[in-house]
């Protein structure tokens, strides 16, 4: 079982001079802790489940290369881009640069994008729900192409390369892992099944359901469900969680057929040192059907 953290909050206390030190300080407890995987959300606004949106937010991938500079084993990803906010040829430059110089270490998190919010406060397109599918499929398509070495041009309906060159290509080969975030059954599931090394899928009732769909998709596309990481966000009790809770949580996503669980850090608490003390009991949980 492997166990990643989410930061989605640098609401720490001092104000902004504090952020790099207390981000920093969390990332290497993680990675001096023993986490698999260490996460930012990818957004330029707070969200409103987590605060409102003048609360600081980083961005994503300098926050991502901080953090690679100060740890050693941690995988590090967001939790995730929205395919309106880079174009694809410029993520996938963008992971290949953190993988590059963490090491291999590097994931590429990334979904259709919901934040009309902020797309509209700082002016980023924001097109309907089918174009944004249509350009994450595409972008998925670009990133295998870049990752693969793969200069032929590409032609596609909303974006069109003409000599899609990676140079460095990344050191996790073929290529930092794909996660795809989203529960869409029809769409985002699917591309998992076609395109994706591993899903997000939010701890809920409905998550055994989602990784049935998922199945279904895999064996439609002709893809080993087995090779998919399935991971699952969840969130603790606000206060101090204890390591009860955080071992009771990972075998209770183990019976469901988790691989990961990325625990999410609320506001004001402080859960690396604790997932760390829950480490050692976790590695004794075998996911369900593993």
């Amino acid at each position: 079982m492997r166990i990643g953290l989410q930061i989605p909050s640098f609401t720490f206390s001092g104000g902004p001079e504090r952020i790099g030190p207390e981000f920093g300080r969390i990332a290497r407890e993680a990675d001096q802790g023993g986490l698999h995987s260490l996460w930012v959300m990818d957004h330029f606004f707070q969200i409103s489940v987590v605060g409102p949106a003048e609360e600081p937010m980083l961005e994503g991938y300098s926050a991502l290369a901080y953090a690679a500079g100060i740890t050693e084993r941690i995988t590090l990803g967001t939790m995730v881009t929205g395919v309106t906010y880079r174009h694809p040829s410029v993520l996938v430059k963008t992971v290949t640069t953190l993988d590059v110089l963490s090491g291999g270490r590097a994931w590429m998190g990334v979904g259709a994008a919901w934040n009309d919010e902020e797309s509209r406060g700082l002016g980023i397109p924001f097109p309907p729900t089918a174009e944004r599918f249509e350009r994450l499929e595409e972008t998925l398509r670009i990133a295998k192409q870049m990752w693969a070495g793969d200069e032929k041009p590409f032609e596609g309906g909303h974006y069109q390369l003409e000599r899609p060159l990676n140079s460095p290509q990344s050191i996790r080969r073929p290529h930092p892992p794909i996660l795809i975030g989203g529960t869409g059954e029809k769409k985002t599931l699917r591309f998992v099944a076609k395109y994706a090394d591993a899903c997000n899928i939010f701890d809920s009732d409905e998550l055994p359901h989602k990784l049935d769909v998922l199945r279904e998709h895999c064996e439609r596309e002709g893809r080993d469900y087995a090779e998919i990481e399935k991971t699952s966000l969840t969130f603790m009790a606000d206060g101090k969680p204890s390591v009860d809770q955080a071992v009771d949580t990972i075998g209770r996503l183990a019976e469901r057929g988790v691989d990961h669980v990325i625990f999410s850090q609320g506001t004001g608490q402080d859960l690396a040192g604790t997932l760390a003390q829950a480490l050692t009991q976790a590695e004794k949980i075998t996911p369900a059907g593993r």
